[in-house]
């Protein structure tokens, strides 16, 4: 990927891997003890109910953490791959010429988040998770003139990597939950 667009080249940007892998192992540790629980309580919802619906909620995560951000010479999109629903995930446009300005918002846990607003006065999230967010922004810099010098993600790699070591830690937990479950279940 090059620092412009002077080829007729995309640059695509997906979400950090450090997130998705962070986000998926998450949803897992939460999700895996329940159809084992599910089984040693007698629970009135069967296991395999459990099962299916941690399933279809696992590939839910993943069809929404597989957002993408093409920045090309027309200007910046957000999308999801074909198998995406758009009913579930619709993405959107923004021509590089309806770029008014990149206006910061705080969101209700303190931090900051930045929208693209347009010359229609539509308010577009610019995606912050993303690999390689330095060189995004500076790209929208150089094809909109807006300072994006101080405009940083929302969250620090740190923050996942401490969110990581607990979901590592949670699994440890899982493990000793499940193992004591089929133990005292009647598993065959």
């Amino acid at each position: 990927m090059t620092a412009n667009l002077v080829n007729t080249s995309p640059a695509i940007f997906r979400l950090s891997p450090l997130i998705r892998i962070t986000l998926l192992s998450l949803y897992l540790a939460l999700t895996l003890p329940l159809p084992f629980l599910a089984e040693v309580t007698n629970a009135p919802i069967p296991s395999t109910l459990f099962w299916l619906g941690i399933s279809i909620g696992f590939i839910g995560l993943y069809a929404v953490l597989t957002e993408r951000v093409i920045l090309d010479e027309q200007g910046i999109q957000v999308s999801y791959p074909n198998w995406v629903p758009r009913f579930f995930r619709k993405g959107w446009s923004l021509p590089w010429s309806e770029v008014k300005q990149l206006k910061p918002r705080t969101t209700g846990q303190g931090g900051l988040v930045y929208y693209f607003l347009s010359k229609d006065g539509k308010a577009y999230l610019l995606p912050m998770r993303v690999a390689g967010f330095a060189q995004m922004v500076k790209l929208v810099q150089e094809k909109t003139g807006i300072d994006t010098n101080d405009v940083y993600p929302l969250a620090q790699p740190w923050m996942y990597l401490i969110l990581f070591g607990f979901t590592l830690l949670l699994f440890l937990v899982d493990g000793w939950t499940i193992a004591t479950a089929i133990t005292q279940g009647n598993f065959s």
